[in-house]
């Protein structure tokens, strides 16, 4: 269970299942980058280093291309090396086809989808020295359609036959490439969505009743399952549900 002196960059560190990610594999001997789009990563950052782990925040938009090759180059600056990938970064913006904005459609399908292109990009070439390992964050939504989710719905299957072709592209490079697919989780994203429904209780309930468990999952559940994905070398081109028994 050790990553010692491996580099892993988090997208989306700063809060929920990324920020659960950083900060176990920072326990377990990892050297973590932590990206956020706003400071939040400086915080989770501090306290990894601050509890004796190594980590470096690196604040930047996944879906501006410029920001993404400065979330690798510091990296590779600070760390010289690049081992894990965990493109984790992701929005979600609510409704239908025909109720969501195309500015919302644009925003959702750029840092969700374009977002994972973009680091990816830029991290391949460190990645094919270490022979390392690139996690996608999908969802179980990606098997299963749920309501007023179109565009996010959409991101995530994407993501899912993207995680398939890279893959495919980088199996002779060593470069193994597999998503995670969280059921609903338990998360201040989930619960800023939450306080915007009329009756945020009865919205918490609905969201629980889709988890045929009974509950909503922890982020540091799904950061355990990266962890798998990262660790299992006979496992590239996979899809891990971590969601509950949603899709059952």
């Amino acid at each position: 269970m050790k990553l010692n002196n491996k580099v892993a960059i988090i997208t989306g560190a700063g809060a929920g299942i990324g920020e659960a990610t950083a900060k176990l594999f920072a326990e377990i001997g990892a050297k973590v980058v932590c990206n956020s789009l706003s400071k939040s990563a400086a915080r989770v950052t501090e306290e990894i280093n601050n509890s004796g782990g190594k980590a470096l925040f690196v604040q930047g938009d996944v879906s501006v291309e410029s920001d993404s090759r400065k979330i690798i180059d510091n990296t590779i600056n600070k760390y010289e090396n690049l081992h894990i990938l965990f493109n984790n970064a992701g929005i979600v913006i609510p409704g239908s086809i025909d109720t969501i904005s195309t500015d919302g459609w644009d925003k959702t399908m750029a840092v969700n989808v374009k977002g994972i292109y973009l680091v990816s990009k830029y991290a391949i070439p460190y990645l094919k020295k270490t022979k390392g390992v690139i996690i996608n964050n999908s969802s179980s939504v990606a098997f299963k359609g749920v309501k007023d989710r179109a565009a996010y719905t959409a991101s995530k299957g994407a993501i899912l036959s993207l995680t398939r072709a890279m893959a495919a592209d980088y199996i002779q490079d060593g470069i193994r490439v597999n998503s995670i697919c969280p059921g609903t989780t338990d998360t201040p994203s989930l619960e800023e969505r939450l306080q915007k429904f009329e009756n945020p209780q009865q919205a918490r309930k609905d969201f629980i009743s889709r988890q045929k468990m009974g509950r909503l999952g922890t982020a540091e559940e799904i950061a355990h399952a990266v962890l798998f994905l990262v660790q299992n070398e006979f496992t590239t081109g996979a899809s891990l549900s971590v969601d509950g028994g949603m899709t059952m």
